[in-house]
C-alpha cells in the first residue's frame, strides 16, 4: 500500500499573530486536510524530537542516536551542545552559535583539561553537536536544544534527583568558557561568544524500528533515526516526488522563521510548501495513487495527528476554515 506520513512543525501561530500573518495566504489543500482529515490529539510528545522518537520506537534520548550518526562509540551519552546566553532584562536567553571546527576542537580541549580530574569528557565530532559520555544515566528531565532558542533558560534547567549536580558543573562550565581567548577573538570579530553548553538528550543506545520504505527531511534528525533503524534516507527535494510505498516526510522549514520572528518568511514557506507538497499529495490522494495521508502537527502543546483516505478527501461537507482559526484554537 502506497502511504504518506507528513510531520510539520509550528504550522500553528499564537493567536494574536495568526489573523494578521495567514491573512494573504492562498491554501485551500492545506485548509481542506485539517477539515476533512480524522484527528487523534497525542499530549505526551511535546516536542520535534519526542515526536520523532515516537515514530521510531525510541523511548530514551536522542544523544546516543546522533552519537552514531556522528561516528561515535556506542554507549551512554549528553548531548552538551555550544550556545550563546545573554541577560536581556530579568531574563538570561538561549542564542545559537556558529562554530567552526577548529574552535569547537579549542573549546572541547579547554573542558576536558579543566574536567577530565571529575571523570568528565567531552567530544565534538560536529562543530554544532558536543557530547559528553557518562558512565550511568543521570537521574533528570531535560529540554531539547530546539526548544530553547530564543527561551529564559532559568525556568527550563535540568529538572530531577540529580539536577543540582549539573546545575553547578553548567555553571562552571560558564566561568570558563567566558573567560577563554578564543571568545575574545569572536567578540572582536563581532560574533556571539560560546559561552556555555546546553545539556539535553541523555541516552544509552537502543534499538530503532519504524514502518517506511523511504525516509526524507529537510533536517538532519530524521536522517540519524533512518540511519539507526537501517532505512534508506533522501534528500530533501524543492517539490513532491511521487508515492514510493511507505514514504515518511519531515518538514520543520517553519521552524527557523519562527525563532527568528521573521513572520514574513513563514509565510513565504507555508505558500511554497502548499504548492509544492500539498497540492501533489492531494491530487495523488484523491486519484487513488496514494491510499492514505497522514498529517502530523508538532507543536509545545503535543501532536495532532490527522488521517485521510481517498474517501475522506472527497468529504466537502467537512467545511474549510481559515488556518488562522485553527490557530486561534491551539493557541
Amino acid at each position: 500500500m502506497k502511504s504518506v506520513h507528513l510531520v510539520i512543525v509550528d504550522l500553528f501561530l499564537p493567536g494574536k499573530f495568526s489573523k494578521e500573518v495567514c491573512a494573504q495566504l492562498r491554501l485551500p489543500v492545506l485548509e481542506k486536510i485539517l477539515a476533512r482529515g480524522v484527528a487523534a490529539n497525542d499530549a505526551t510528545r511535546c516536542s520535534f524530537e519526542a515526536a520523532l522518537c515516537g515514530l521510531f520506537n525510541l523511548t530514551g534520548g536522542i544523544a546516543p542516536v546522533s552519537a552514531a550518526f556522528d561516528g561515535l562509540d556506542k554507549g551512554c551519552w549528553l548531548r552538551a551542545d555550544p550556545v550563546h546566553m545573554r541577560l536581556q532584562r530579568d531574563q538570561v536567553v538561549l542564542l545559537p552559535v556558529v562554530v567552526s571546527n577548529e574552535e569547537s576542537v579549542q573549546l572541547c580541549t579547554s573542558l576536558n583539561a579543566h574536567f577530565s580530574a571529575l571523570g568528565l569528557m567531552f567530544f565534538a565530532p560536529h562543530p554544532e553537536r558536543w557530547y559528553l559520555r557518562l558512565d550511568k544515566l543521570p537521574d533528570m528531565n531535560s529540554v531539547p536544544l530546539s526548544q530553547m532558542i530564543g527561551r529564559d533558560i532559568r525556568e527550563n534547567l535540568p529538572a530531577g534527583a540529580d539536577a543540582r549536580y549539573w546545575h553547578q558543573l553548567f555553571n562552571e562550565i560558564q566561568m570558563l568558557l567566558f573567560a577563554h581567548p578564543l571568545n575574545e577573538q569572536r567578540e572582536a570579530r563581532g560574533e556571539n561568544p560560546v559561552n556555555s553548553v546546553w545539556f539535553w538528550g541523555a541516552g544509552r543506545e537502543v534499538a530503532a524500528r519504524a514502518q517506511y520504505d523511504s525516509i526524507s527531511s529537510d533536517v538532519v534528525l530524521p536522517e540519524m533515526l533512518a540511519a539507526a533503524a537501517g532505512m534508506p534516507f533522501l534528500p530533501w527535494s524543492s517539490s513532491w516526488r511521487g508515492p514510493e510505498g511507505r514514504q515518511l516526510l519531515v518538514w520543520n522549514g517553519l521552524k527557523n522563521a519562527i525563532q527568528s520572528g521573521d513572520l514574513a518568511a513563514w509565510r513565504d514557506e507555508l505558500q511554497d510548501f502548499e504548492t509544492a507538497y500539498l497540492q501533489p499529495l492531494w491530487h495523488a490522494l484523491r486519484s487513488g495513487k496514494v491510499a492514505q495521508l497522514q498529517v502530523d502537527i508538532v507543536s509545545s502543546k503535543g501532536v495532532q495527528q490527522l488521517k485521510l483516505t481517498r474517501g475522506d478527501s472527497w468529504a466537502f461537507w467537512r467545511r474549510s476554515k481559515p488556518l488562522a482559526d485553527y490557530s486561534a484554537e491551539h493557541a
